[in-house]
């Protein structure tokens, strides 16, 4: 009897949070909240300052984690971590309840119908997907057209929020957004307003830039956030086998952070990954490439996306790992308003 009750509970606490999604009410908690339970205002700046700007950032975060952070004492960390985990319970769903909240996840279009189909709707929020393959494959164009769809109404396959770009590379072209969005019949000024930029130029620049996300995030909505390409400095700031260890653990950390990100704010994070020629495949093989980041990257992406080039503008897209989506492609092109349904 006890059993069911606790059940019970469960279940209108999750249709609570469920009918909250629906309404547009944000499913995190801001850190401030924490003060209403017993948590000084220095602390919780102290929090903020440190990259905690939701409270499920602080419940879901290791004792060590909260003790690295300037000020907070074990007895103050413990104290912490208790008031954020009586805002935001961890505990056992059933399936029933998490098919109920999966059947709310957005999908944010690509641009291409084909591609849509093929993903079962587009980009999915609250999960990482990674899209690699060679040069001029088409990638940096798909994070261009997703900046401009994710601002559409849900009814045309975006996701009615904001986009943000870390850009590696140099890659980031504000014009390509106004040609994307003038394709889609928005204003666009507004589509301008609407993506936030920063260029990170080494991967210490990428997980400080993860900090200020998480503030940002936390006071707008955002729907998307890409990084273009997220091991490019780690390829270079970590050199020879002696680094390759710690390169692929500050690797770790910054997925690792990108996973906490989707999560709370349910965002669909893009990543997009070089590849390097396949020493183990022989040069007429499929797979002659193979993208770097090794079981890091792999076991840390949700979805994992090659992109390959095809005849003239054309590109195929291969689902090259998913829990979901069969191994299966579909063909696009790059056009001049990003992308498209590919072209005879």
């Amino acid at each position: 009897m006890a059993t069911a009750t606790v059940n019970n509970e469960v279940q209108e606490e999750y249709q609570e949070e469920v009918v909250e999604e629906e309404e547009g009410i944000a499913s995190y908690h801001h850190i401030t909240e924490l003060e209403s339970h017993g948590i000084a205002h220095a602390d919780c700046q102290k929090l903020g300052d440190a990259g905690f700007c939701t409270v499920e950032s602080v419940a879901n975060s290791t004792m060590r984690r909260l003790l690295e952070i300037k000020g907070v004492s074990e007895g103050k960390a413990q104290k912490i971590r208790e008031a954020a985990q009586k805002l935001v319970p961890n505990g056992f769903v059933t399936a029933a309840m998490e098919l109920q909240r999966r059947q709310d996840i957005i999908m944010v279009s690509t641009g291409s119908t084909a591609l849509d189909e093929l993903l079962q709707g587009g980009i999915e929020t609250g999960s990482l997907t990674e899209v690699f393959g060679e040069f001029r494959c088409g990638k940096t164009q798909l994070c261009h057209t997703l900046c401009v769809t994710c601002q559409l109404p849900l009814e045309q396959g975006g996701g009615e929020g904001k986009a943000m770009y870390i850009d590696t590379e140099g890659c980031f072209r504000p014009n390509r957004l106004v040609s994307i969005a003038e394709r889609y019949g928005v204003n666009p000024e507004q589509v301008l307003e609407n993506v936030v930029f920063a260029r990170a130029h080494n991967s210490e620049q990428q997980m400080e830039l993860l900090k200020q996300a998480s503030a940002l995030m936390s006071e707008d909505r955002f729907v998307l956030l890409v990084v273009d390409s997220a091991t490019a400095h780690f390829r270079t700031d970590y050199q020879g086998r002696g680094e390759l260890s710690e390169r692929q653990q500050q690797l770790a950390q910054f997925l690792r952070q990108l996973q906490r990100l989707a999560t709370e704010f349910g965002l669909a994070v893009i990543l997009t990954n070089q590849v390097v020629a396949n020493p183990d495949g022989m040069s007429f093989s499929k797979d002659a490439t193979k993208p770097i980041g090794g079981n890091i990257i792999a076991h840390a992406s949700h979805t994992r996306l090659r992109l390959k080039k095809s005849r003239g503008e054309n590109r195929i897209c291969q689902v090259y790992d998913s829990p979901i989506l069969a191994e299966s492609e579909a063909t696009f092109a790059l056009g001049a308003n990003g992308i498209e349904d590919a072209k005879d």
